[in-house]
């Protein structure tokens, strides 16, 4: 079974790429880390629990108001829901400060998200599926790209397009808070490059500049047609399926090469820094 990883930033269009590979003909199934991570800091969890003891202090409106339609107890007894504007507020940003605070908040939410996303893998290979995508934003950056067989960024070519995009989506935002919130999410250039660095079929990029209609066909002619039926025909996928040692071997190879990928690009952008 091929692990994709889907990724880009905010506002280019990785959600619509995502509901398009869920639906005919692609049909694939799709773990969707900020479902997941909605689901692991719902009030009573852990790590609701440590985000409030953590962000709480400093943070008075960290919870959603308490008023006729929300008791004080929350809706489930187990405590008001996250204020989620109050606490991207504190992680969305670039200074030391704000940094600290969203390396503070991975580290609640991270391992919880992993551990849900990898029972969903085997979920989708003990179901037989030819590939299970992984919607994640921060794919590179929690380092879950060394799991991926393959690669898919959704990007768009003009930083201008992407926040005319978020604004419009999102009209509460100032034009600070929407900046912040690409920022926290990184360069799409970059991780497109960093993509196309794996080599032909283990990364690709889509460019979502255009429209629907222009998406879609890059996703059908780039993505599946370039990747899936060229590097990992379905034939293969039954064989993984039916042989689970070639599985956890194939698994191995992946994350061995990637592991070289990524040193590679580390050299690479080492290299880069020390000639300016």
């Amino acid at each position: 079974m091929l692990i994709v990883g889907l990724t880009g930033s905010i506002a280019t269009g990785k959600s619509t790429v995502s509901s398009l590979l869920s639906s005919p003909p692609y049909n694939l199934p799709i773990i969707d880390a900020d479902l997941i991570a909605r689901k692991v800091v719902e009030p009573g969890t852990a790590g609701y629990n440590a985000i409030v003891s953590y962000f709480g202090p400093t943070t008075p409106d960290l919870l959603v108001p308490s008023g006729p339609e929300m008791p004080e107890t929350g809706p489930n007894g187990k405590g008001r829901p996250l204020n989620r504007p109050a606490l991207g507020r504190r992680v969305f940003g670039d200074s030391p400060e704000v940094r600290k605070d969203r390396a503070r908040l991975n580290s609640i939410v991270h391992p919880a998200v992993r551990k849900e996303m990898a029972l969903g893998v085997l979920k989708a290979y003990v179901k037989g599926y030819r590939a299970v995508i992984l919607d994640m934003p921060l794919l590179f950056e929690s380092q879950l790209d060394k799991y991926c067989g393959t690669v898919l960024v959704v990007g768009v070519k003009d930083p201008k397009v992407q926040m005319e995009r978020l604004r419009a989506r999102d009209p509460h935002l100032s034009a600070e808070d929407a900046e912040n919130r690409v920022r926290s999410q990184g360069d799409v250039r970059e991780k497109a490059e960093r993509a196309l660095e794996r080599g032909e079929g283990r990364g690709c990029v889509v460019w979502n500049d255009g429209d629907k209609k222009e998406l879609e066909e890059q996703v059908r002619r780039v993505f599946w047609e370039g990747v899936v039926e060229k590097y990992s025909p379905r034939w293969w996928g039954w064989w993984l399926w039916m042989c689970p040692p070639a599985a956890v071997v194939s698994a191995l190879w992946n994350y061995w090469a990637n592991l070289g990928v990524d040193r590679r690009w580390r050299e690479k952008k080492e290299a880069e820094r020390a000639k300016l």
